[in-house]
């Protein structure tokens, strides 16, 4: 395992990098709505981010083709974009990824079209929550598994299935890097966290059960009982008194 430890240079890149990142996604918020196509959001994204100064993490990423993963509904991740109109109560959930300077930034919201049924808004903010649950009071020394477990038990408490093929990770010149951060696991389990670490923390959850499956364009991951799906991702630095979340 290779965990690189940022400097204060190298950590106010992934700073710039977060903050263009969480404008682009709060941009791309207001562009969701019945009627939007995923490629049109993807295009604003590009747009966005090149219009920065920045380039997208994502696009030719190991030949992934587009700037942003739209995953719909019954999707988890690595959604391809389409000119199919979004429809009314459909859930989106945005992935996407910025370089500034050689550095990335990491992630993902679900966002409602229109309105939606109670039981969908009600899997965006447990998954939503369970983040903040799990790096509540996170800081150097604490163990990897505290945030793990506690996704998991959040997550798990409400109902939701929690996606285990699917990791968090850490972040820094390459987009994934070690270590992997699982939202499950066990309390006081994993690798001590150390000062200057950066990681992105991303619940994956499911209105039904856990189990997943690769569509046939060997990206898209799609629930194993087509239940509705959510995400929530930020990119967070780990520091002596807790973390500074990047993407916020």
């Amino acid at each position: 395992m290779n965990i690189t430890i940022k400097n204060n240079e190298q950590i106010e890149k992934m700073r710039v990098a977060g903050r263009i990142l969480r404008d682009c996604l709060n941009m791309l918020e207001e562009h969701v709505f019945p009627g939007q196509t995923t490629q049109r959001l993807n295009d604003l994204a590009y747009n966005y981010i090149i219009s920065q100064g920045a380039k997208p993490s994502f696009l030719n990423y190991e030949g992934f083709p587009y700037t942003i993963c739209a995953s719909l509904n019954e999707q988890v991740v690595h959604g391809f974009c389409t000119n199919t109109p979004l429809k009314e109560g459909d859930i989106i959930s945005i992935d996407c990824g910025v370089i500034w300077e050689g550095y990335h930034s990491d992630a993902a919201r679900t966002f409602p079209v229109g309105n939606i049924s109670v039981e969908k808004s009600n899997l965006i903010d447990a998954t939503k929550q369970s983040f903040f649950e799990g790096i509540k009071d996170i800081k150097a020394g604490d163990r990897l598994g505290h945030i793990s477990h506690r996704i998991q038990v959040y997550l798990e408490s409400h109902g939701y299935g929690v996606v285990r093929e699917l990791t968090g990770h850490g972040v820094g010149t390459d987009l994934h890097e070690d270590p992997l951060v699982p939202n499950y696991g066990h309390y006081n389990s994993g690798i001590e966290l150390k000062e200057g670490m950066v990681i992105a923390v991303e619940p994956m959850s499911t209105m039904g059960k856990r189990f997943v499956y690769l569509e046939d364009n060997d990206w898209t991951v799609t629930t194993a009982d087509h239940s509705p799906s959510a995400h929530y991702e930020n990119t967070i630095l780990i520091t002596k008194d807790g973390v500074e979340i990047l993407t916020l």
